[in-house]
């Protein structure tokens, strides 16, 4: 199984390189960072058309994360547990090819001192802890990251 990552940065402006890289990488599962398109605005019938099932979790401007993946997905989360407050798309949590797969998008915490710095403080906090009780025996666990 080969699983990629990509910083879209903007996935509607990037289509067609995203479309170009997929056919000639043929991943089978991909983790999209930055989709920076709200929900309804995510080319999910483009993607479709090139052979892949789609979730993701948009928000306009900025944010957003999605996993594509050749066989069916089971979304088993849409945030990251421990702050039902938190409104940033940055957390998505699968299964697809019997496998827990979850793609992240970190804060990047600037400016330092600062709230954005402290909210990527107890973010990363979240996702340790989240991680560490995620861990069962025989079921693998595959984290995707980036840290911007």
């Amino acid at each position: 199984m080969k699983i990629a990552t990509f910083n879209i940065n903007g996935i509607n402006g990037r289509l067609p390189v995203l479309l170009k890289w997929l056919k000639m990488a043929a991943p089978d599962v991909v983790c999209l960072q930055e989709l920076k398109a709200p929900q309804e605005k995510f080319p999910e019938a483009a993607l479709t058309k090139a052979g892949y099932n789609a979730v993701w979790l948009g928000q306009k401007s900025w944010n957003g994360v999605a996993i594509l993946s050749r066989k069916p997905i089971q979304v088993l989360r849409r945030a990251l547990p421990g702050d039902r407050t938190d409104t940033h798309s940055r957390y998505l949590e699968v299964i697809t090819y019997e496998k827990i797969i979850a793609c992240i998008y970190l804060p990047n915490g600037n400016p330092w001192p600062g709230p954005k710095f402290d909210y990527k403080l107890a973010w990363f906090k979240r996702l340790v802890r989240h991680a560490k009780n995620s861990m069962l025996p025989n079921c693998p666990l595959y984290w995707q990251a980036t840290i911007m």
